[in-house]
C-alpha cells in the first residue's frame, strides 16, 4: 500500500492492543468455541499439508511451472546447487522417518543435524558448490557467536516515529483491520491445529484454559511491534514440539530460552540451510495430517465433511492458514443454512 514500515509497525501495535482487549473480553475464545469439531480437525489436517508444502519448497523439491504452476525439480539440472540440496532433503526425510518409526527420541532434531552434516560433507568434496549470486550459500559455519545488537537500536520504538497525517485515519483503520483479520484466523487456526494434534480439546471441542494462550499471543504482537518486527504470532512450527511429546508448556518455555541463547549464536544457526530443516517440516506435516481419520466422510455427514474438505485443500493451495479457515467457516455456514440445517450454525459463525 506504499506506506512506510514505521506505519506498518504502528498498525501491528494497534492490532495487538485490540487483540488484548478481545482476549480479555472472551471474544476470541467465543470464536474458537463456535467453530464446529469437524472443522477444527480439518484445520489441523490443512496445516499439516500446508507445512509439508512449505517443507517441499524449502527443500527445492517443488519448483515453479508455467504449465502446471508447480512441479518436481529436475535433479540433473544445476545438480551442484539445486539438485544436490533437493537430494539431501529427500535423504533427510528418510532419516527422520526411520528414526521416528523406531521411536528414537529427538528424531526430528537428529534428522535436521544429520542432513546438515551431509550438506557440509557434500560441500567439502565438491558435490555442493555455493553460489552467492544465485542465493546458494555455504553450509560450513565460519562464525559461531555475535554480541552485536546494534540492529535492534535501529528499529526499537520506531513504530511511534511516524507521520500519521500521511496516511489518514480511514486508510490506517483499513491497514489495521487487514492485519487484524489475518492474525485472528492465523492464530485461531494454529491453536486449533496444534491443540487437536496434542489431544487437548475436550468432548465439546473446546480448549480448556485457552485465554492465557490468546492473551500471551496478543501481548507478544504489540511487544514485537515496539521491538521492530512484524506480527509476533502463534507459529505452525509449534506442532514440532507437540510431535515430540510436549503437552504442559514446558517445551515452549525451554524453546523460548533456547531462542534467547540462539540470538548470541545467530551466525551458527543462520548457516543451517533450509534443505536441512525441510525434512522436519515434511514429517511434522505427516503428524498433523493424521487428524483426517477423525472426520466422517459419510452421506449423513456431508454438510460437515464438504466444508472440512474445502478447508483442508484451501490452506496449501491458497498458501494461507487464514484463507483456509475462512473458506471452511463460510462454506459451513452457507451449506448448512441452504440445506436446512441452520440450527447447527451458531450466530457467531
Amino acid at each position: 500500500m506504499k506506506y512506510s514500515w514505521q506505519i506498518a509497525l504502528f498498525a501491528v501495535f494497534v492490532e495487538g492492543i485490540i487483540f488484548i482487549i478481545l482476549s480479555l473480553t472472551n471474544v476470541r475464545e467465543a470464536i474458537f468455541d463456535a467453530i464446529p469439531f469437524n472443522l477444527k480437525k480439518a484445520v489441523s489436517v490443512g496445516i499439516g499439508l500446508f507445512i509439508a508444502f512449505i517443507g517441499l519448497q524449502n527443500a527445492g523439491l517443488v519448483q515453479n511451472s508455467d504449465s502446471t504452476l508447480v512441479t518436481i525439480t529436475d535433479f540433473t539440472q544445476n545438480f551442484h546447487t539445486a539438485g544436490i540440496t533437493a537430494l539431501l532433503a529427500v535423504i533427510g526425510v528418510f532419516i527422520t522417518a526411520i528414526l521416528y518409526i523406531k521411536r528414537v527420541k529427538g528424531s526430528i532434531l537428529i534428522g535436521i543435524v544429520s542432513t546438515w552434516i551431509l550438506g557440509i560433507i557434500s560441500e567439502l568434496v565438491g558435490l555442493y558448490v555455493p553460489n552467492v549470486e544465485k542465493g546458494v550459500y555455504s553450509v560450513i559455519p565460519t562464525n559461531f557467536v555475535s554480541f552485536d545488537f546494534s540492529a535492534l537500536g535501529k528499529t526499537f520504538g520506531q513504530c511511534f516515529n511516524l507521520d500519521f497525517k500521511a496516511v489518514g485515519l480511514v486508510n490506517f483503520i483499513i491497514v489495521v483491520f487487514a492485519f487484524l483479520f489475518v492474525d485472528l484466523f492465523d492464530t485461531l487456526g494454529t491453536i486449533i491445529g496444534v491443540s487437536t494434534k496434542a489431544g487437548m480439546l475436550d468432548e465439546d471441542g473446546k480448549l480448556p484454559k485457552i485465554k492465557p494462550a490468546l492473551l500471551s499471543d496478543a501481548i507478544a504482537t504489540s511487544a514485537g511491534a515496539i521491538l521492530g518486527t512484524s506480527t509476533t504470532t502463534t507459529f505452525v512450527e509449534s506442532s514440532a514440539g507437540v510431535a515430540e511429546g510436549g503437552r504442559t508448556g514446558l517445551t515452549a518455555v525451554v524453546t523460548g530460552l533456547l531462542f534467547l541463547v540462539a540470538v548470541i549464536f545467530s551466525p551458527l544457526f543462520v548457516t543451517i540451510p533450509s534443505f536441512a530443516t525441510a525434512p522436519a517440516l515434511i514429517m511434522v506435516g505427516f503428524l498433523m495430517f493424521g487428524a483426517i481419520t477423525d472426520i466422517k466422510f459419510t452421506d449423513d455427514n456431508l454438510t460437515e465433511a464438504i466444508p472440512a474438505y474445502l478447508c483442508v485443500i484451501a490452506m496449501p493451495l491458497f498458501y494461507s492458514i487464514s484463507e483456509g479457515i475462512s473458506v471452511g467457516i463460510i462454506s459451513y455456514v452457507l451449506i448448512n443454512l441452504v440445506c436446512g440445517k441452520g440450527k447447527k450454525v451458531k450466530p457467531l459463525l
